[in-house]
């Protein structure tokens, strides 16, 4: 009996470990099956000018069938870098046919105009926006997760893909009266082409969703200091 015993552990451990070998042979394989030479770099690239996107090799090569040469060095310099540094890295550029815009036109891949996400990423983490006015505060997932909104709803004609291209927009308005009206006209062109009290709400009935104040800045950046008195602050 304890024979039989000995038998079944010893045969149980060895199928264990025969398990293991072939796991960890599987493994192995999968790691060396990849052919960076072949496939291009297995880790996805990232570009953070003008805007973050990314792009990932394997999907356009290894599943979509394409060589290295369908796109470097006649639509892309193989030089890491090169398409960022040219400065015309951009959407009106894919429009025009280059860069990405060669394949996706809509007609050979998605047109670059469309599925944004297949790409690009909203920021997790609110925008702040201190110019032209102060505290105030935009959420992409409010719109995005919640709202069910596409990127391309607001980023093709609302709002430009490129970060602080409203702060650069100079404001020449020094007097009350006219600073006011060119506020009313920022908020037309932007915001509230859809919150105009039809599509969202108002951008005139609930100003605080937005302009949360120098205090709402603050807990939105994690302040926890509590002021007392007069240049008195409480920890």
């Amino acid at each position: 009996m304890n024979t039989n015993k000995a038998s079944t552990v010893s045969l149980l451990a060895l199928a264990a470990i025969m398990t293991t070998s072939l796991l960890l042979a599987d493994t192995s394989m999968a790691e060396e099956a990849y052919d960076a030479d072949k496939y291009g770099p297995q880790e996805p690239i990232v570009w953070t000018t003008p805007t973050q996107a990314t792009f990932n090799h394997p999907v356009h090569t290894m599943d979509a069938g394409l060589e290295c040469d369908s796109c470097h060095d006649g639509i892309f310099a193989m030089e890491q870098g090169a398409a960022g540094q040219a400065g015309d890295f951009t959407m009106k550029s894919f429009k025009e046919g280059k860069y990405c815009g060669s394949c996706h036109d809509g007609n050979t891949a998605f047109d670059a105009a469309t599925q944004c996400a297949s790409c690009h990423s909203a920021p997790e983490a609110p925008i702040v926006f201190t110019y032209p006015v102060k505290a105030v505060s935009f959420d992409h997932s409010t719109h995005v997760k919640k709202g069910g909104l596409a990127c391309e709803t607001c980023h093709k004609e609302v709002f430009a893909m490129k970060k602080g291209t409203i702060e650069e927009a100079e404001q020449s308005k020094t007097d009350a009266v006219d600073k006011r009206e060119y506020l009313e006209k920022l908020h037309n062109k932007y915001c509230g082409t859809c919150h105009d009290a039809s599509q969202a709400f108002g951008y005139l009935t609930r100003c605080t969703v937005c302009h949360i104040g120098v205090k709402g800045i603050d807990a939105l950046q994690g302040g926890d200091q509590k002021k007392e008195g007069h240049g008195e602050s409480k920890h």
